[in-house]
């Protein structure tokens, strides 16, 4: 098989192992080995991790298919759905399976794996990169499992929701974040959510409990506590927001 009919063959794969590799050029494995070494050294071909390859060059599309089942979140979600001008270079990929590297560098992108309780798993939809199917986290999905994985800080939580909370839905938001039953999450986005006006915060007031928490666990623990939500209010900007 010629390089370029090999190189179109193998763009039909988002990534491939060494036994594709074998059945796509009709060799046994140990040339195989040897071939895939020669487009490695070539450049043609990038090696993801050990028997992980590919021919594609984004990151995005690359990520999605290293572990089974998974779907992009946090950041790279946000860029997506138009929740930040920001591009991101790290992509987060949420799966319930343990993976033995957490963090794969491809060019100048590092893919980060976090792994999350099974019952978790879930909030995310289809999309189409480059003709293939990607999970990528819903716009709330994304915002709970930032504040849910404490990698993103509820400061910059809660100034993306401010910014976009029309064009959200804070109902869904809030039925994930009861599903998820986690006491604390509910705690700090009930507060957020009712800061801005949104009524289906009520529904998470059963889910307070009397300890006192930070709203964001990265910054000092000072500040107006809350007791309807059992939450100190440590974040800035908080009170020119609700104003």
């Amino acid at each position: 098989m010629k390089a370029v009919q090999l190189v179109k063959k193998l763009q039909e794969y988002p990534t491939f192992n060494i036994d594709t590799f074998a059945a796509i050029i009709n060799q046994d494995k140990t040339y195989a080995k040897t071939y895939l070494h020669r487009l490695k050294k070539s450049g043609i071909v990038t090696q993801i991790q050990r028997n992980v390859y590919t021919v594609h060059e984004d990151p995005l599309l690359v990520a999605s298919r290293i572990i089974w089942p998974s779907y992009i979140s946090l950041w790279a979600a946000f860029r997506y759905h138009n929740l930040t001008e920001q591009i991101p270079n790290t992509i987060s990929v949420i799966t319930p399976r343990s993976k033995t590297r957490e963090i794969i560098q491809m060019r100048n992108t590092l893919i980060i794996f976090e792994k999350i309780r099974p019952s978790w798993f879930f909030g995310f939809i289809k999309i189409n990169i480059q003709d293939f199917e990607v999970f990528m986290a819903e716009p709330e999905k994304a915002l709970i499992d930032a504040l849910l994985l404490k990698k993103i800080s509820a400061s910059e939580i809660f100034s993306l929701l401010h910014e976009h909370i029309k064009n959200l839905s804070t109902k869904k938001m809030v039925e994930y974040i009861l599903r998820i039953q986690n006491h604390a999450l509910a705690k700090r986005f009930g507060w957020m959510l009712e800061s801005l006006g949104c009524s289906s915060a009520k529904k998470l007031e059963k889910q307070v409990y009397a300890t006192m928490i930070p709203l964001d666990v990265s910054r000092p623990i000072t500040g107006v506590h809350n007791k309807k939500w059992g939450v100190i209010i440590n974040i800035g900007g908080a009170d020119d927001i609700k104003n």
